[in-house]
């Protein structure tokens, strides 16, 4: 059966052990961020990330026309590319597609974004972030049957071909439903989820989907588009969903054997 597994794009991730773990599952797709390179590109453009938070508390990239640009250019760009070649250098033949190429990842633009700010709640201007409809897992099949990895991440299409970022951690979600995954590794620079944020020692070990609700409320900025992602997937199909630490070697095997908190 088909494995999903998603790379954070935070700093402190462990990129290398998730490539070489990846090149014994040669059956696998891996979906990918890269919030860190859209953060350090936009910077050197002279565009700087911004950030917002929604009225239910998710912490998302502000993301007009101009940020757009640094988006596509930092992950369909160089880290799907270098995600690509790392594969290449340990015998993996991979394929990098964004949610664009052959219309993978349908999505519809978000109207009406709102964030607080300074206890107000406001209206996002030109926000061209969009909500996943569904993913196309033909080419995905496509590749595998062939003997191919494929890398897959943001942009994602519309239905009149506009380009529209989306979260990475909803990607791999999607993704792993398309394709009756049972399982959904989201691999991030934390041991999984904490009940303290700045004490790795507080991982929760397992949570029932029965408690992801409860679970989604204890989760802070990023984390809580993560546990979002697992429980879309849970609904969606996948079996089991493990949220765990990309560092070290065997990561993905790690998280497999349950080292790092597990939804199901």
């Amino acid at each position: 059966m088909t494995l999903v597994v998603k790379i954070g794009g935070a700093s402190g991730n462990g990129t290398d052990g998730v490539l070489s773990d990846l090149a014994h599952r040669p059956d696998s797709v891996l979906a990918h961020g890269g919030s860190a390179e859209v953060d350090r590109l936009g910077d050197a453009l002279g565009r700087p990330s911004e950030y917002y938070r929604s009225p239910s508390g998710v912490v998302s990239r502000r993301c007009d026309a101009a940020h757009l640009e640094v988006v596509v250019l930092a992950l369909a760009g160089r880290i799907q590319t270098e995600l690509v070649a790392g594969l290449a250098r340990r015998g993996v033949r991979a394929a990098g597609l964004s949610g664009v190429d052959a219309g993978i990842v349908r999505a519809r633009r978000k109207e009406g974004a709102r964030e607080v700010r300074e206890g107000r709640v406001l209206r996002l201007a030109d926000d061209r972030s969009g909500s996943i409809e569904r993913v196309d897992a033909e080419p995905l099949r496509m590749l595998l049957a062939a003997g191919i990895l494929p890398v897959v991440g943001p942009p994602a299409v519309t239905a009149d071909g506009e380009i529209v970022n989306v979260d990475a951690d909803r990607v791999a979600a999607h993704v792993a439903i398309a394709l009756g995954a049972p399982t959904l590794v989201l691999l991030t620079n934390v041991p999984g989820l904490l009940r303290d944020k700045n004490d790795g020692s507080t991982r929760i070990d397992r949570v029932p989907r029965s408690e992801l609700p409860a679970a989604v409320d204890l989760a802070e900025g990023r984390m809580r588009k993560k546990l979002v992602a697992a429980r879309e997937a849970l609904e969606g199909g996948v079996r089991r969903v493990v949220i765990a630490s990309s560092q070290g070697d065997r990561p993905i095997e790690r998280a497999l054997a349950g080292d790092g908190t597990v939804f199901e």
